[in-house]
């Protein structure tokens, strides 16, 4: 039987935008104390937008069934594949295709946006 693992993360799966609502990101982000902090801000049709205000890094890890897509609002953003780092700079966006081993990493506070399916484990398939 394998245990759950914890991480450090304040990840919050919950809608917190329903469809017709403004989704206010500058008031949410700047309210944010979380060293890395990911909220869904809004589900349309099956995939989620997130807002991810980070600093520091997320663990190597990979999604069998779903792509993610990075999207830099403020600040600078890694992410680490296994062959290179991709570096992100504001109104910068990049696709990782699922399957694929990364590691994401802002090294100082980024705030960034990330569109996936709404069904994906944000810390990685086993």
């Amino acid at each position: 039987m394998s245990e759950t693992q914890e991480y450090p993360y304040a990840t919050f799966l919950n809608v917190l935008y329903p469809s017709l609502s403004l989704v206010d990101v500058p008031t949410l982000a700047a309210s944010c104390t979380d060293r890395w902090y990911n909220q869904t801000l809004c589900k349309v049709n099956d995939s989620v937008v997130r807002l991810g205000v980070l600093q520091g890094e997320y663990h190597w890890h990979k999604h069998d069934n779903d792509d993610e897509f990075f999207f830099v609002l403020d600040g600078r953003f890694f992410v680490d594949l296994q062959d290179r780092s991709v570096e992100l700079r504001r109104q910068q966006g990049f696709v990782v295709p699922k399957g694929v081993v990364h590691r994401t990493r802002a090294p100082e506070r980024a705030v960034i946006l990330m569109v996936e399916t709404a069904t994906i484990i944000p810390t990685g398939d086993a």
